[in-house]
């Protein structure tokens, strides 16, 4: 079962860096929650980040039965052609599942963690995948060049960018024309979902957030066990 789940945090010094933004969009709390940093984003506190030492829980056997990801990969109807990427990409679980399906276009693999895509690299050789590439970002930006992507992809990961804003608005700028957007969160309005409450979100929440980056929501694809796949066009 999952069970809260082995999040592993990034150290608190590192994922709650400071309030040097230049805007009021973000608030903070005199005192974080159990699972959050103490950074409130329209009204969400934003949940820790679930670090490196947590890689192997992304690679678990067991996480298909689980999840079910393979549908995932089915519901974004990828073209050979298709520039993805995987933003949040961790240890690159799905960006490898994406890559035979744009065999003529890429897989952007992104990760803030350099221990992250050490992992990427190492199942880069491994596996032979050419069209993987991995891209080092920032909390503040995904490093994408602008308008290269057809789909960005975020699996479980939005709900831990410690500037939501930021990156949503450079994601946006990674679009081409035409670009969608897929979150896929756990969903925040089961209160009997065992994962930890920070590391889930509402669809009423993820379309407040991506509205307010210029993206329209599409449609939900309630075909997951846990988790809302929800799609947003530029």
């Amino acid at each position: 079962m999952l069970f809260g789940l082995l999040f592993y945090p990034i150290n608190a010094a590192f994922a709650n860096t400071s309030n040097n933004t230049s805007n009021n969009i973000y608030q903070y709390k005199s005192v974080a929650s159990s699972d959050g940093i103490g950074k409130v984003y329209m009204g969400r506190e934003i949940s820790q980040v679930m670090g490196h030492q947590g890689a192997m829980w992304l690679e678990r056997p067991t996480r298909e039965t689980q999840e079910k990801p393979s549908k995932i990969l089915s519901a974004l109807d990828l073209k050979d052609t298709d520039v993805v990427a995987d933003i949040g990409a961790g240890t690159g679980y799905m960006s490898f599942r994406i890559a035979p399906r744009v065999s003529d276009g890429k897989v952007f693999a992104v990760d803030i963690q350099p221990e992250m895509l050490d992992v990427i690299n190492f199942y880069k050789k491994e596996t032979n995948i050419t069209n993987v590439e991995p891209i080092l970002a920032t909390p503040t930006n995904p490093n994408l060049p602008a308008k290269s992507v057809d789909l960005a992809l975020m699996v479980d990961a939005y709900h831990e960018f410690e500037y939501p804003q930021e990156v949503m608005q450079g994601v946006v700028k990674s679009l081409k024309p035409g670009g969608k957007a897929v979150l896929v969160e756990y969903r925040g309005e089961n209160p009997f979902l065992a994962i930890k409450r920070l590391h889930k979100m509402t669809q009423k929440q993820v379309k407040k957030e991506m509205k307010a980056v210029g993206l329209t929501w599409i449609e939900t694809k309630e075909l997951l066990p846990q988790q809302h796949l929800m799609i947003f066009g530029k």
